[in-house]
């Protein structure tokens, strides 16, 4: 049989099958990986979901066990949209909140809703190397636009919709941006606001590690100064369980809101319900931040743990953003070597980390490449990055 494939599928994954590569070569017990986003399974609340699994069989389990409605379970959207005073944005409704699966789930369906071929959209430089490998599905021109230590380049930004005011997003990640690690500035917040208001570009603003935070002062949502230009996406992976795959997106357009719910009916009816009730539970029953600062504890640890032996172990030249919450770090290697051959190498001596390459649009060869601090033990990170020091040593000679 000769397969008929779409011209969509076809199109060269360059996101994907790096991403593919490195989680097949992580995935082996021999390898130390630091080169996934996995959160630390001794932040999981096990005992109280497994309580909160009991109570919602016991008193609601034949709705559980139903089919649902597309928008997702009243009561967990009820406690989403309250959350989001914690970031300044008042007013928000259970009704402008869709639970999707995983905040992932929400890429394509703005990409499905928003993007026809050509159309010009904006995303941080680098960015989230899977907000690329969704967009790119739909075939837009995709526009990226620098980061610098405090956030987005504004002068760039401005540039980027003077010249492409027919944009139809913006995809930004304010806080601990994935791959940087780095947060917007208050500075650079009020200069995004200035920038896209009064156009008609919308802002979507991820924000899975904002709950992360172990040092410094978050800024507010953008959606508490841009209203309804600003779609707001969250997850419960980071900061409850992430094998629920459930996530959020508040859009406060209507017209957009029934778009994004009429695709997501066609794609997968629903987010599975039985484990959106068994969360509300959990939320209900428990202090979910409480919880969320454990979490944090134990990350401001493994952060620091692994910056400490980064300046103990990497070479001179080697060198890393220092970070005040999330799961990662951005590390920059000397002039004249590339982050894939470090890739590479450190595979060959038993640790994986992720190259930046694909967390651009276009540049590839790059000196920059990420390292997660959340899931290993002190001992595996300090082994981990004592290799990595000696491979760096060893590209630098």
């Amino acid at each position: 049989m000769q397969l008929r494939l779409s011209q969509a599928i076809l199109k060269p994954d360059f996101q994907g099958e790096f991403t593919a590569s490195i989680l097949a070569a992580a995935a082996s017990p021999d390898i130390i990986s630091f080169a996934g986003g996995l959160p630390n399974p001794v932040s999981f609340p096990i005992p109280e979901m497994e309580a909160a699994t009991k109570k919602v069989l016991e008193q609601n389990g034949v709705t559980a066990l139903q089919y649902s409605s597309t928008a997702g379970w009243p009561a967990l959207r009820r406690w989403i949209a309250k959350r989001y005073e914690t970031m300044g944005v008042y007013g928000v409704e259970a009704d402008d909140i869709i639970v999707t699966n995983g905040s992932q789930q929400a890429l394509a369906m703005f990409g499905m809703a928003m993007i026809d071929p050509g159309d010009p959209v904006l995303v941080e430089d680098p960015t989230y190397l899977v907000a690329l490998q969704s967009f790119h599905m739909f075939n837009p021109n995709v526009i990226p636009v620098t980061m610098n230590a405090d956030g987005i380049d504004c002068e760039k930004l401005a540039a980027a919709v003077k010249a492409h005011p027919d944009a139809k997003f913006i995809y930004v990640i304010p806080n601990f941006q994935n791959p940087t690690g780095l947060s917007y500035s208050q500075q650079v917040h009020d200069k995004v606001v200035e920038i896209l208001k009064g156009t008609d570009i919308l802002l979507l603003e991820d924000n899975p590690y904002r709950e992360l935070r172990f040092a410094g002062t978050a800024t507010d949502s953008f959606g508490a100064d841009l209203g309804e230009q600003c779609c707001m996406l969250g997850t419960f992976s980071k900061i409850v369980t992430p094998g629920m795959r459930i996530g959020w997106i508040c859009v406060r357009n209507q017209e957009l809101r029934a778009k994004l719910m009429s695709y997501k009916a066609t794609a997968d009816l629903h987010t599975n319900i039985f484990s959106q009730m068994v969360l509300a539970q959990y939320l209900e029953d428990n202090d979910v931040d409480a919880h969320i600062e454990k979490t944090r504890q134990l990350y401001k640890q493994k952060a620091e743990w692994m910056m400490d032996c980064m300046r103990r172990y990497l070479p001179a030249g080697v060198s890393f953003t220092p970070t005040e919450g999330g799961m990662f770090l951005w590390a920059t290697l000397p002039e004249g070597l590339t982050a894939v051959d470090l890739y590479r190498r450190g595979l060959e001596r038993g640790v994986a980390i992720c190259p930046g390459d694909p967390f651009y649009e276009t540049e590839r060869n790059v000196r920059t490449f990420r390292i997660n601090y959340s899931n290993s033990s002190d001992e595996i990170i300090e082994k981990g990055i004592r290799i990595l020091g000696e491979v760096c040593a060893d590209m630098i000679k």
